[in-house]
């Protein structure tokens, strides 16, 4: 095996790790760029009046824009690694939208998210797509690629052989 090569059992094609990772990753990049076309007029943080909302339905403020950019470049940096890269980073932030889906609907609920509390101005469409998120990203970075690991995807060093 020459120094440069990787695990092939990780190539991006056979990482579904890597390729959920690339896809939401890009996702969410397109949606925080894009939200920021929405955001005229509201403040950084805090709730919108209802006409910050991406299509007439997921409300956005300039904060969560740039969430939503950071995300989206974790996982596209992520997707691009390693598999092992791609699987905790699926995880990770599929756990953070777990919790973000579930806690969500407690910040929103008594007035419909117009208070301060509600920073990232989320609604019940937010939450719902949150959730979503959680469900394909904790599946894939739990259930996939059961064998990438750091280690096993290391170059071996130069001069090693195989028995």
């Amino acid at each position: 095996m020459q120094i440069n090569q990787i695990n092939p059992g990780t190539a991006f094609h056979r990482s579904p790790n890597r390729i959920i990772a690339t896809l939401f990753g890009a996702v969410y990049l397109l949606v925080g760029l894009l939200g920021f076309f929405w955001t005229n007029g509201v403040p950084f943080a805090g709730p919108g009046d209802g006409s910050n909302a991406i299509l007439g339905i997921f409300e956005v403020n300039p904060l969560h824009n740039v969430v939503h950019l950071l995300i989206g470049v974790a996982l596209v940096i992520a997707g691009t690694g390693t598999a092992a890269s791609a699987k905790a980073a699926n995880s990770t932030v599929g756990a953070a939208y777990l919790l973000l889906g579930v806690v969500g609907f407690f910040l929103t609920a008594p007035d419909g998210g117009r208070n301060a509390i509600n920073f990232l101005s989320l609604n019940t469409a937010d939450h719902v797509l949150h959730l979503a998120s959680a469900l394909v990203l904790l599946a894939t970075g739990l259930g996939a690629d059961k064998g990438a690991t750091r280690a096993r995807e290391q170059p071996e060093p130069a001069g090693a052989t195989t028995v």
